[in-house]
């Protein structure tokens, strides 16, 4: 059994009616933290976090990176070993977390990355513009990286050592992204796992719901993944 201190880290923005269902269905041996950051929400995501027993991280300035590098940072302040990010929306399915930590936690593998891209997902819970745009960053990372991947997931655990050691200085959407480019030119040892993705529970996504949105996240993924590829014997940027 892992003696490893985790923490769970949710990004969220308005999302207290997912949170409220979500949060209710980890498991309370998987984790010793839960910490929702919340992004600026207006609605009441970080009231809810909090009756729920998590912590919140709170960021009010806009961006998906910046809101995943607050809650990493609590994380690391509370002293957790492990980290996990999970997507607030309920997309990300608990019952995933155990398959998931346990490369991480015996040791086998330096970045576990969950793939939506699974017949394990629910139908039509990946827009088409979202399949599309992650097939294109994922090949490309191939190309250019030498990482075989089949989608570019948020559902992602690592050691917080791991994670602090990269570097991470991408505040959009190319977070994820980043994050895989530095590990591979660090030579981490990555793999991905199917993992049971959902349709989100509550609302309508603010990336992936909307074209506009898909395009953007797209544009940030693509600039990150073409960033690090000029100087591929460097780990950091």
């Amino acid at each position: 059994m892992s003696t490893s201190k985790v923490a769970i880290v949710i990004p969220a923005l308005n999302e207290e009616a997912a949170i409220r269902q979500l949060l209710p269905e980890i498991a309370p041996d998987l984790a010793t933290w839960i910490i929702v950051a919340d992004n600026g929400s207006t609605d009441g995501t970080a009231l809810a976090a909090r009756s729920l027993g998590a912590l919140v991280a709170s960021e009010p300035i806009r961006g998906y990176g910046r809101n995943c590098l607050v809650g990493f940072k609590m994380a690391c302040d509370l002293g957790a070993d492990i980290v996990v990010f999970m997507d607030g929306d309920g997309s990300d399915d608990p019952a995933d977390l155990p398959m998931m930590l346990a490369p991480i936690t015996e040791g086998s593998m330096d970045l576990v990355i969950g793939s939506r891209a699974s017949e394990r997902s629910e139908r039509g819970a990946v827009p088409p513009q979202a399949r599309l745009g992650n097939w294109l960053v994922s090949h490309l990372i191939r190309l250019l990286y030498g990482v075989r991947l089949s989608d570019i997931g948020s559902f992602r655990v690592l050691r917080c050592s791991a994670l602090m050691a990269l570097e991470m200085s991408e505040m959009t959407f190319g977070w994820p992204v980043e994050m895989i480019v530095k590990a591979a030119k660090a030579h981490y040892r990555i793999v991905e796992l199917p993992i049971h993705y959902r349709r989100r529970s509550h609302g309508r996504s603010k990336v992936a719901g909307t074209i506009a949105g898909s395009i953007k996240a797209a544009y940030f993924m693509l600039r990150t993944t073409l960033r690090y590829a000029g100087a591929r014997g460097e780990t950091h940027a």
